[in-house]
């Protein structure tokens, strides 16, 4: 895997192997997004219950997938120095890895309707989200390991089987969604439960069909990827612990942030609740581009570090920046222009409740407009230092930015001066900035 040289050739090197991550983390969403629309056609009571119950398991997935993302820079760091044993030990033990903390969390799951009562949320969300976490939380465990077989096949090159498998998971979610959540064609009607149903069965089926390409496939073949599958590696393990927790960390203080945000918009009513994530579902589907893009940059400096290539380590970062701040003009002026139609996408036109929730949701994305340099700063930041396997100093930095900056500054505003959800919003933009320019300044001043 020989280098591309100057910034040009580097920038079609991250799009060749950004764009269809991109597309595979768009889609990936896209299942969120499809569950969104779906529940608010539904009732604004299910919407509110479902984007709470999706983010609860979000926050607790960013942390265990912090394992699956620690394969992606060992495995191309591996490859690239020609060490087919270590791709094939550091993709077992992620998976090992992730079945064990999804059976640590599954009680929390079981329990998730009287902890969400004592959070203070409406009873009736509480009670539906609680349902709908009992569900998907049994869903846990295959998504984490499809997490660390994606990045496997990633760090190989192999990113048009990940995009095309999250592309089929979009239908199969919208049609059992359609029977499940509305009761269609005998179909029990289960509302905010049957999204949830249908979830677990598209991270089945994901799963599935990543495993039959990685074992099957004859250029892939030599790695073995689930010899003796069963046998314990302790070493490696140690390894892609050491380096998959703070992933999971760092993760988990941003989406834990979003979390905390969700829980105090909750305190305005649920239909705050439900403007607030409806904001939060368009700004992901953008985000999804510079997490994509930041895959592809832990990828590619990931394979300059095993090959000892320090000029390729900057050239590719370089490269990635660019792209990712461009991409950031370009969100921001679709905010600006488009942001009435976009929160209207989610909700029936005769809603009752469109009206209230329309203008809330529009102020959300105004201030959203803010923070995209920010957040697709601080995105990029990570997969660079992802790739350097630099992972415990961005976790503190992160732990730091999000929750002694973002979290008090978003109380402060929202709260205390009296500025509502814009408030939090402008909190959420405190946080990812500091995380971003901290961030940006380790990976630099090391390099």
């Amino acid at each position: 895997m020989s280098a591309p040289t100057g910034l040009l050739a580097n920038a079609r090197a991250v799009l060749v192997l950004g764009l269809p991550l991109v597309g595979s983390h768009v889609a990936q969403f896209a299942l969120h997004i499809t569950d969104t629309i779906m529940l608010g056609w539904y009732s604004v009571t299910d919407l509110a219950a479902g984007a709470l119950g999706a983010t609860v398991f979000f926050v607790l997935f960013t942390l265990g997938s912090g394992y699956g993302q620690a394969v992606m820079p060992m495995v191309a760091t591996a490859a690239a120095a020609g060490d087919d044993t270590e791709v094939r030990r550091a993709t077992r033990m992620g998976m090992w890895l992730s079945v064990a903390f999804a059976l640590l969390l599954l009680p929390l799951f079981l329990l998730a309707t009287p902890l969400l009562g004592l959070l203070g949320q409406d009873p009736d969300v509480a009670r539906l989200g609680g349902g709908y976490l009992s569900i998907i939380g049994l869903g846990m465990a295959p998504a984490l390991v499809a997490m660390a077989v994606k990045s496997y096949l990633a760090a190989l090159g192999r990113t048009q089987v990940v995009l095309w498998a999250t592309v089929g998971g979009v239908f199969v979610n919208i049609g059992v969604n359609w029977l499940l959540i509305f009761g269609n064609l005998g179909f029990p009607e289960l509302g905010a439960r049957g999204a949830a149903i249908a979830s677990v069965t598209v991270q089945m089926v994901t799963l599935a069909i990543m495993l039959v390409y990685a074992t099957n496939l004859r250029a892939l073949r030599h790695y073995h990827l689930l010899q003796r599958f069963w046998r314990a590696d302790w070493s490696a393990l140690r390894q892609v612990n050491a380096l998959g927790l703070p992933i999971g960390g760092a993760m988990l203080a941003e989406t834990g942030l979003f979390g905390a945000s969700a829980i105090m918009m909750g305190w305005f009513g649920k239909l705050s609740l439900a403007a607030h994530s409806i904001a939060l579902e368009v700004t992901a589907v953008f985000f999804m581009v510079h997490l994509g893009l930041a895959s592809a940059a832990t990828v590619l400096v990931g394979r300059a570090r095993g090959r000892g290539d320090t000029r390729a380590v900057r050239d590719s970062a370089l490269a990635a920046v660019m792209l990712s701040l461009i991409f950031a003009g370009i969100t921001v002026l679709l905010y600006l222009l488009f942001a009435e139609p976009m929160v209207g996408l989610f909700l029936k036109p005769d809603d009752p409740e469109r009206d209230a929730i329309i203008p809330v949701g529009v102020s959300l994305l105004m201030v959203a407009a803010l923070f995209q340099l920010a957040d697709g700063g601080q995105a990029m930041a990570m997969g660079l230092l992802r790739g350097m396997q630099d992972t415990r100093r961005p976790m503190v930095i992160a732990a730091v930015s999000y929750w002694l900056v973002g979290l008090p500054v978003a109380y402060g505003l929202g709260f205390v001066a009296g500025l509502g959800g814009v408030g939090i919003w402008l909190g959420l933009t405190a946080g990812l900035t500091a995380a971003a320019g901290l961030l940006h300044w380790r990976f630099w001043r090391n390099l």
